[in-house]
This record gives structure tokens, sequence and C-alpha cells, in this order.
């Protein structure tokens, strides 16, 4: 009699393996455009940077309340880690490292402490982000070390216990898949959940539910007893109507706008109807149930943050913005040659909307998530 494997049956080995490829493809194109050309990433993210800034008083305050520094100098090299989730290809994650050094150095010298530690920094991303431009744009007077972690941050990238501050911006709202009820069903002819049918944003809610869960896992392992991690997230505030909402008319315009090429041949409606963004934008009972659910973490702090676009938005810069974000997905799923005359159409029909000229559209929220691993006081 044919033995099983000792891992579990051979078959069960393929078609873990195949949900592994299967996991793998449909997140590997969710990274931003990389290079420093007028198109990238680092020359298109005004937005995400201004949500940085609003959250820097928040950061400082938080770490000189909650992080321990007893609990630091148990490590014999002295070496305080910090990881960048999502980090992209800068400046921002940059940005928001020295934000966070400096708040340690502060809470060190307030502690009359004699020597602070060595600061190593990993950044971490998708395998296929541009870490030769972020690497090479590394700030010369910077006082950290620093190495890549590349890998999705659903997974455990770094041994148990070995980071001491986590933090990651404006990340957590990518799904790592479509939801299958999604692409079985169909959308009917929309490109998102937001402002759709109940059938389609709860199977989006419940991606998010297991991805948060993933993350949240994978960073209770990671993070010393009493570690500290930062979350800035995008989100809706309760009972707020998607549909009116300035990211769900944006997102309505962009369908269309695909809708439009598609009747003009540039390419199949099929191709339209099947494709859908890997959002989920949750809201502040939904963060905490998520946390809570874990039993990892104390929740320290959640706060609503400014809004960047809370006054009246440079709509070619969000455009642009949007562009640098979407361009690699559009292009993986459309072929080349779409993304320019996508983004061209899109800044007309944005230019004509409501939304240009009413600020109630812009009533987004960012919410700052402070945690702190149990596990010391």
């Amino acid at each position: 009699m044919k033995k099983d494997h000792p891992f579990g049956t051979q078959a069960h080995m393929h078609t873990a393996d195949m949900e592994e490829k299967k996991f793998n493809e449909t997140s590997r194109k969710h990274y931003m455009k990389g290079g420093d050309g007028p198109d990238s990433y680092s020359r298109n993210s005004e937005f995400q940077k201004q949500v940085l800034t609003s959250a820097e008083d928040l950061i400082h305050q938080q770490i000189d309340e909650h992080l321990n520094i007893q609990n630091c100098r148990f490590d014999p090299l002295n070496t305080f880690r910090i990881a960048d989730f999502g980090c992209s290809i800068g400046p921002n994650t940059f940005y928001a490292v020295e934000n966070i050094i400096s708040a340690v150095k502060n809470k060190y010298e307030k502690s009359n402490q004699n020597q602070t530690p060595d600061f190593q920094v990993f950044f971490n991303d998708l395998i296929e982000n541009d870490f030769n431009t972020l690497f090479r744009n590394l700030p010369s007077n910077r006082t950290y070390l620093v190495a890549a972690a590349p890998g999705s941050f659903y997974d455990r990238l770094f041994p148990k216990k070995s980071i001491n501050f986590a933090h990651c911006s404006m990340a957590l709202h990518w799904v790592s898949r479509i939801p299958k009820e999604v692409t079985e069903r169909g959308n009917n002819g929309k490109i998102h959940y937001l402002g759709g049918e109940k059938e389609v944003k709860e199977p989006y809610a419940a991606q998010y539910e297991e991805d948060f869960g993933r993350f949240l896992t994978a960073r209770g392992d990671e993070l010393v007893d009493g570690g500290l991690m930062a979350l800035l997230a995008f989100g809706f505030a309760e009972g707020d109507v998607y549909s009116l909402s300035g990211a769900g008319m944006v997102f309505e315009m962009l369908g269309s706008c695909l809708e439009d090429m598609a009747k003009l041949g540039k390419f199949t409606k099929e191709k339209v109807d099947s494709f859908n963004l890997p959002f989920y934008f949750p809201s502040e009972s939904e963060l905490k149930a998520l946390i809570e659910a874990t039993g990892l973490f104390c929740i320290e702090k959640i706060a609503k943050m400014a809004s960047p676009m809370s006054h009246k938005p440079d709509l070619k810069g969000f455009t642009s913005s949007l562009k640098a974000v979407l361009g690699v997905l559009i292009e993986d799923h459309f072929g080349n040659g779409v993304v320019e005359e996508l983004f061209g159409r899109l800044l007309e029909k944005v230019l004509e909307s409501p939304i240009l000229s009413d600020e109630k559209y812009w009533k987004d929220t960012n919410y700052f998530v402070f945690l702190k691993r149990n596990g010391v006081n």
C-alpha cells in the first residue's frame, strides 16, 4: 500500500502549490511605477506624503508615551530595528523613517540614556518593486543602516521577536487578490465595490479580513514583546455613502473611460468586465474588530487624520498619482500603450465633474492606528 507523504498527500501538496502560485500571480503587479521619471511614483506621491506629514506629531507622542527603553536595552547589540512595510521607491519612506528615528532618539534623551542605539532599517515591498531606485536615492546624511526585505507583507519576513518598530503607510488597502465570488459572478460593469452591490462588497470585506489578519499575525511574530507598530490606513467613516465619495466617483469615471476605449476597439468589453481594483477601505470599527480578534496587540490609539483632499484638490496631480499607482496593474491587464490615453480621458472627465467645485466629495478618512505588541507592560 502506497504511503502518504509525511506532510500530506501529493495531491494536497499540488493543490497547495497551485493556490500559492495563484496568490503570487494575482498580487505580483501590486507595485508602483518605478524609476524617477515624470510618471514615476517618486514624482507623483504628494498625497501620500501629506498623510505622513499629518501623522508626524502623533508618531512622536505615541513613541514618547509607549516606547519601553529598558526593554530595548535587552538587545546585546544595542540595535533598534525598524521595518517599513510597503515602502515603494521613496522618497516618502525616508521621511517616515527619519521621523520615527527622531522620536526614538528624543525618548532616549528624555530617559537620560547616555547612548542611543544603532538604527537598522528594513525596507519592504514586493519583489518586483524598484529597489534600485530606492537605494540609489537613500539620503546621504542618514544615521541608520539599511537592508531590503522583499516579499508580500501578508507573510512573515523576519525572525521572531527581531523588530522593535513596524510601520505601514497607505498600503494596507491593497487586497492580495480579487475575491473569487466577484470574478465568478461579475461586477455589473463596475471596476470596484464602491457604490456597488452588497454581494460585491461583502466578498471584498472578507478578503480584507483574511489579508489584514495575515498581516497582523506576521507582525505579531516579528515584533519584540512590547514592540510598537504604526499604521496609516485609507478608509471610510461609519455610514459614509461610498458612491458619493471622491474615490468612488473617480473609480466610476475610470471604469467609464475603460468602457469608452473598449467601444473604440482598444480592447474588448470582456477585458473591462474582468477588471476589478484590488482595494478595500475599512471603517474604524472594522479595524478595531480585526485587531482585537488576533489578541496580539493592544490598541494604544486610533485617530482620524486630516485628509489631504479636505481642501480643493489638485486634480491633475491626483490623476497623475493614480496613474503612478495603477499604471503597472492596468498595463498587465489591458496591454501596453493604453495607460496614457486612459488617464488623459480620466482627467477630462474629472475636470468636468462636480468633484472640482464641491468639497463634500473629499471627505475620505485616513486612520492613524498605533499598536503595542502584547507581552510587556
